[in-house]
């Protein structure tokens, strides 16, 4: 799982492992290591409408409803996404999505993401 993290937008973006796991347990999460500090992100399906997101105890905690991720893990559906009010000058933009191979060359593992669509086959 990655997230990209720019102002108030959050972009989770999740193999297809994990999002497996996400529809079968309902939960996926992972961590970064600082020295003796963990940061967590992680992701949840609730009883709830549509996208919400929490930061308590350095983890970064997504919520998505349970209807919204049936079938995901075998849907064509590339992800999910909303925009939160948070006070008055500001808007939480959350968007959680499959993670796709990259067009350009990379050098990590990407053997867990997705077929690209906009890749060409000969």
């Amino acid at each position: 799982m990655k997230i990209r993290i720019k102002g108030d937008t959050i972009r989770f973006r999740l193999t297809k492992s994990e999002v497996e796991t996400l529809c079968a347990k309902g939960f996926v999460e992972e961590s970064t290591h600082f020295g003796a500090q963990v940061f967590k992100y992680a992701v949840q399906s609730k009883k709830i409408e549509s996208l919400e997101a929490s930061y308590k105890e350095d983890t970064i905690l997504l919520s998505l409803s349970e209807k919204l991720i049936q079938g995901w893990d075998v849907n064509e559906t590339v992800g999910f996404e909303t925009s939160i009010s948070v006070n008055t000058d500001s808007t939480l933009h959350l968007l959680i999505e499959k993670d796709f191979v990259c067009l350009d060359e990379r050098i990590e593992d990407q053997s867990d993401n997705y077929p690209n669509p906009k890749m060409m086959t000969e």
